[in-house]
């Protein structure tokens, strides 16, 4: 397995970005709007961490979370002519983890 750096910019007003985030599935999901895929992922990482916090101090007896990074897609009509929101993917290596992107590291077969 070979490992190259992460070499695609984006600028930060031409993709609209955000956070899902589900603290108890199966409940209702909140949004947090980023402007770049690492803030997305340090928000999942704050986000994870504070529902294992209250976990890990009885303040919830148990979870079972969920979150996600999403993209307007212009392109796509599903929510409607305007564009909708969908799955993070990188157009220019077809990565869809966003840490993995956000580390700078794809691997290579």
């Amino acid at each position: 397995m070979t490992a190259i750096l992460h070499t695609q910019t984006i600028e930060d007003d031409e993709m609209k970005l955000r956070v899902w985030w589900i603290p108890q599935i199966p409940g209702k999901q909140f949004y947090v709007d980023v402007d770049t895929v690492k803030e997305g992922v340090k928000i999942m990482d704050v986000l994870a961490k504070y529902d294992s916090f209250q976990f890990d101090n009885n303040i919830k007896p148990d979870y079972a979370n969920a979150g996600g990074l999403m993209m307007f897609d212009e392109t796509d009509d599903t929510d409607g002519a305007d564009g909708s929101w969908v799955d993070w993917e990188d157009e220019e290596t077809g990565e869809t983890d966003p840490r993995v992107w956000a580390e700078g590291w794809i691997e290579c077969f």
